[in-house]
């Protein structure tokens, strides 16, 4: 059995680069938890209701080009007054997520009881938490099948 030695060089050069590897590591992980904003909470959206073909508002995404790919969704955000909890706190819904060109929107239906102010300052009120909620999505898209509208709101924040 020949066994060949890398010699002192060769031995060096390996332990260099594994070196090198385990600090170019440690560097990336202490860059993401240095940058990452502090109590980061990120939502993570479950499998979603079901999906009917026969829904109205999924009609009129498909036909816009949107691929609708989980239904309602509830999170629930318990929320504190004065150190104890406010009833069982409360819950938002998003009606559907949809897609189009490898970006996902949340989408919101229009309801009669709460129609929607179409001033920026009506649009904030009411769609922007869903923005804010998943910020990975590419935009809330607002749905009112009645009217056959779909409208795509993104909001930009500056800093």
């Amino acid at each position: 059995m020949v066994v060949r030695r890398l010699g002192t060089y060769g031995d060096w050069f390996i332990m260099l680069i594994a070196g090198g590897l385990l600090l170019f590591w440690l560097y990336r992980a202490f860059y993401r938890w240095l940058h990452e904003p502090a109590n980061v909470n990120r939502i993570k959206l479950g499998k979603g209701g079901a999906v009917s073909s026969n829904d109205e508002n999924v009609k009129l995404l498909r036909k816009r080009g949107y691929e609708v790919t989980s239904g309602k969704h509830v999170i629930r955000i318990p929320i504190e007054m004065d150190d104890s909890p406010l009833g069982s706190g409360t819950r938002l819904y998003i009606d559907y997520i949809a897609e189009k060109d490898d970006s996902a929107y949340l989408v919101k239906t229009a309801r009669e009881r709460m129609p929607m102010d179409w001033t920026a300052s009506g649009v904030r009120d009411r769609l922007l938490v869903y923005a804010l909620l998943l910020p990975d999505c590419s935009g809330v898209l607002f749905v009112d099948a009645k009217e056959g509208i779909v409208r795509k709101i993104v909001f930009h924040l500056i800093d």
